[in-house]
């Protein structure tokens, strides 16, 4: 039975108290239901990052947003808020910051001198399709200049607002420039609406692989994280959904909750699930070595333990049965020249 007082249409039920904060303190009354999402504008002086992840497969990735409207409580990015002063909580899906400037910053960094193109993932932190790009178009800005420069670059999002794009995806996609990766959690749209409440409905997320693979756009899915009493129970469904979807791989990661995702997490799943939400944490400690959290290279992305293994196994079958003999193509670095292609410009 779900909790009665429970937020609506919201990952986070409450803020959590930020790590660098000196001091503390417990808001009274506060009616976030209320509260309107607000956009900063912030100036970074960079906007490709380089990943120095061990067990993370590419070198660079870049953010237009900090914080994200999608609301997903087991969200791994939501401590990196705390840096800029707000909670992990509510606070990083109603105050969201904007980097109007990231395309200028983009064209910036390919022109430096000496630099080795490979491929950057958009985004590796917050989702670049979140509903505020609806209004900014900063990721398509930035997926303008990739199309200038002929620079490869992998999508990660959660939503099917990535088909807007598809005047530039479909030129980047001739020349092996870009591939796309859906997250796909579940495809029990009631779950969905509890677990990532602002993304793309599993149909329309499902229907964006299709679209994307009829346009000749390579297009993977992420069937992550998967939370053991939860969703636990859909990969052999959702992997049979994607590959008929015309998906050509996928990749899975299980449920670690670092730092203020915990008590944000904790509070979500006591609030729509009380029935279980200790059956669920207990499976997740049993993947985690008794926690909660994990931040050991490579143990992190696998788990331990019987449940985890568990996963590991149904995915094998998933990718025999569903997937023998597709292939996800690499991304071609060998057309970037670190100079402008203006023929290639759809907007000025």
């Amino acid at each position: 039975m779900q909790n009665e007082n429970f937020i609506k249409g919201q990952g986070a039920q409450r803020n959590v108290i930020n790590r660098f904060d000196r001091y503390t303190y417990e808001p009274e009354d506060e009616d976030f239901e209320t509260v309107k999402t607000s956009f900063t504008e912030v100036f970074p002086k960079t906007i490709v990052n380089q990943v120095k992840s061990e067990d993370l497969p590419m070198e660079y990735s870049m953010n237009p947003y900090q914080g994200c409207e999608h609301g997903c409580s087991y969200c791994f990015a939501r401590p990196t808020h705390e840096y800029w002063g707000y909670s992990a909580g509510i606070d990083f899906e109603r105050k969201i910051m904007v980097k109007k400037n990231a395309p200028e910053l983009l064209e910036k960094f390919f022109q430096k001198k000496g630099y080795k193109a490979a491929p950057i993932l958009l985004s590796g932190n917050t989702d670049c399709y979140q509903p505020a790009e609806r209004q900014f178009e900063i990721t398509r800005k930035l997926l303008q200049v990739c199309l200038d420069y002929r620079h490869p670059v992998n999508i990660l999002t959660k939503n099917a607002l990535v088909l807007r794009d598809l005047d530039i995806l479909k030129p980047m996609a001739e020349q092996n420039l870009v591939s796309v990766s859906l997250s796909i959690p579940t495809i029990n749209e009631e779950l969905r609406r509890k677990m990532e409440p602002r993304t793309s409905s599993a149909k329309n997320k499902l229907k964006a692989v299709e679209i994307l693979s009829e346009n000749n756009i390579p297009v993977h899915v992420m069937v992550a994280p998967i939370i053991p009493g939860l969703n636990s129970d859909e990969p052999l469904n959702i992997l049979k959904a994607i590959s008929d979807a015309g998906a050509s791989g996928f990749g899975y990661t299980l449920v670690r909750l670092n730092d203020t995702v915990e008590p944000v997490f904790v509070n979500w799943i006591e609030s729509h699930f009380p029935d279980r939400a200790q059956k669920v944490l207990n499976l997740i400690r049993s993947m985690r070595g008794g926690k909660l959290g994990d931040k050991r290279y490579f143990e992190r992305q696998r788990g331990e333990g019987n449940i985890a293994e568990m996963i590991h196994t149904t995915f094998k079958i998933g990718r025999k049965k569903f997937f023998e003999g597709k292939e996800f193509p690499k991304l071609s670095t060998a057309n970037f020249t670190g100079t402008r292609d203006q023929q290639l410009r759809l907007f000025d």
